[in-house]
């Protein structure tokens, strides 16, 4: 069975019922997520051998963001305990023209308080064939940027492939600071994921003729910026999400996938939106399980934006869906009609 090592920071979500805004009643749903962790889920649904490392409070809460992914399978055998915070996202969801709000009380976390002594990625990456971080991570700041770096080059040195989401979030940090960061950490990066605008923030890489909040998606632009990823950076392989957002409620969603040779666009999804949050996440989880399942580079893009397709639909950050229903919707069925 292939193993998969993600690392990051996993929060507690609290969210008012339904699409209500902030404290229109008295109410929150309490959830667990986080880009790292949501990744992890995903291939511990699809039946990989998923470990999550981070570092969590030893209390009551902290137990319970661990037991959050123990009920998926998740390997948390890894995760360091200590520090006195649980990092916290509240999320009022959008609908229609209303977009959605994240407002995030993660400052002194435990994650953002880790020491490089926290973690012994040898001993850690024994046994993995994969190790997934996001842009998020780093961007936490502290020692994290030089804990996500000694990661990178453990798992370099012993054969392990890595994958890195982009995931900017001009909250965290400056463009400048990112591209400084993450210049250095994509030096050991096989695999990219981006999104229609990380490339432009992170690294100054814009597809020309796009409007991404017009729906407007240039694909020759697209296939420009990932050879320009790929090129200045030898990545084997980058993946692009492509989001065209008609409001917050319905978006068309599909992605492109770049082997060095072969450029590949899935076929498109028009999505009516339940939760997005963990999209971007869902999606990465189903690239790294269709390439570590062999997967050609037009079948491995046609399985992560179906996996992310079908995150849209579902409540939380985490995404409950598995193979079997990956493979319908990727080989045609969309319907959405009642199995019987």
């Amino acid at each position: 069975m292939k193993r998969v090592v993600t690392f990051g920071e996993l929060m507690l979500r609290l969210a008012p019922n339904g699409y209500y805004r902030f404290f229109q009643n008295d109410q929150m749903q309490a959830t667990f997520g986080g880009g790292e962790a949501n990744v992890a889920v995903s291939l511990a649904n699809y039946g990989l051998d998923s470990v999550y490392v981070t570092k969590l409070p030893a209390h009551a809460i902290g137990q319970a963001a661990v037991n959050s992914l123990r009920y998926f399978g998740v390997d948390t055998s890894k995760v360091v305990r200590g520090g006195d915070r649980v990092g916290i996202y509240y999320l009022e969801k959008g609908a229609s023209q209303r977009g959605s709000v994240c407002i995030y009380d993660r400052a002194h976390s435990a994650i953002a308080e880790a020491s490089l002594s926290d973690f012994n990625w040898k001993e850690i990456f024994e046994g993995a064939d994969w190790f997934h971080f996001t842009g998020i991570t780093p961007a936490l700041g502290g020692n994290l940027p030089q804990i996500c770096l000694e990661a990178c080059k453990q798992a370099k040195a012993m054969g392990v492939k890595v994958s890195c989401d982009l995931n900017y979030r001009g909250k965290l940090w400056s463009r400048d600071k990112a591209r400084e960061v993450m210049s250095e950490l994509c030096k050991y990066v096989d695999v990219c994921i981006s999104n229609e605008e990380d490339a432009k923030d992170v690294f100054g890489i814009e597809a020309e003729n796009t409007d991404i909040y017009g729906g407007k998606l240039n694909h020759e632009g697209y296939k420009s910026v990932a050879k320009q990823l790929a090129d200045k950076f030898g990545f084997e392989k980058v993946a692009i999400t492509l989001r065209s957002s008609i409001s917050a409620s319905d978006n068309d969603w599909a992605g492109m996938l770049y082997d060095g040779e072969n450029y590949c666009f899935s076929k498109s999804y028009h999505l009516h939106i339940v939760d997005r949050v963990g999209g971007g996440d869902s999606f990465g989880g189903g690239l790294i399980y269709a390439l570590l399942k062999g997967k050609s580079t037009q079948g491995a893009i046609e399985f992560a934006v179906a996996a992310s397709a079908l995150k849209h639909s579902v409540e939380g950050d985490y995404n409950r869906v598995g193979v079997a229903e990956v493979e319908k919707l990727a080989g045609g069925d969309g319907s959405g009609r009642v199995q019987r």
